[in-house]
């Protein structure tokens, strides 16, 4: 049981490293909660520093999440439920993060790499709706949103069909991460959310 909630306890630790904030301080001496959509996401640092900075960003909150299912979950227990434990203390952990006064990012690479240790079919299936919709809209809010609706669905009906607490579980992982996506849907209602690819026109400087 100790082994258990300290492995839970790490991936939350995990989870917790705020990428997109220490990418800002180190390289462009910027507080990302200050600046942009204010989000410690690698949308917001994107449009603040570029795709060298936010490209291997996004996959370390990628990494945040399939490290605690692939690698920290396996040695306490094969159990998936476990694994999907181990994954959601990652995101709770990007998300929440006690580094950053508990803000963070809105969950959706670290969800993904969770989702690559457990549902890679479902990933592919969240993941092409993600960028046909980014590419169609030109809104990653867009694809982000419909991925997370979407993949509780991919995941019961490709993978886990006889598991309904899986499905449930799911279910409440991705409306969390709608839920977080609040400010962009209300944006996006007043048509003002920011299109993929468009870059803040005056990133700070120090």
């Amino acid at each position: 049981m100790s082994a258990a909630v300290g492995w839970l306890l790490a991936s939350y630790v995990l989870g917790a490293v705020p990428t997109s904030y220490l990418a800002g301080r180190l390289f462009r001496g910027i507080d990302l909660r200050e600046h942009g959509s204010r989000n410690l996401g690698a949308t917001n640092l994107y449009r603040l520093l570029g795709w060298r900075f936010a490209v291997p960003v996004g996959l370390f909150d990628v990494a945040k999440g399939a490290i605690p299912v692939l690698v920290l979950a396996p040695r306490v227990s094969d159990s998936q439920l476990f694994g999907l434990a181990c994954g959601l203390a990652a995101v709770v952990g990007h998300v929440f993060s006690a580094f950053v006064r508990f803000r963070g990012g809105k969950g959706v690479a670290t969800a993904a790499g969770v989702m690559l240790g457990l549902t890679p079919a479902a990933l592919g299936v969240a993941a092409l709706l993600w960028a046909v919709l980014v590419f169609l809209t030109g809104y990653v809010s867009v694809g982000s949103i419909a991925a997370a609706a979407a993949f509780p669905v991919a995941v019961y009906l490709l993978e886990h069909p006889d598991r309904p607490e899986v499905l449930w579980i799911d279910a409440a992982v991705a409306a969390g991460i709608i839920w977080l996506h609040r400010a962009n849907i209300r944006r996006l209602l007043n048509g003002t959310e920011n299109r993929f690819g468009r870059r803040a026109a005056h990133a700070p400087r120090p």
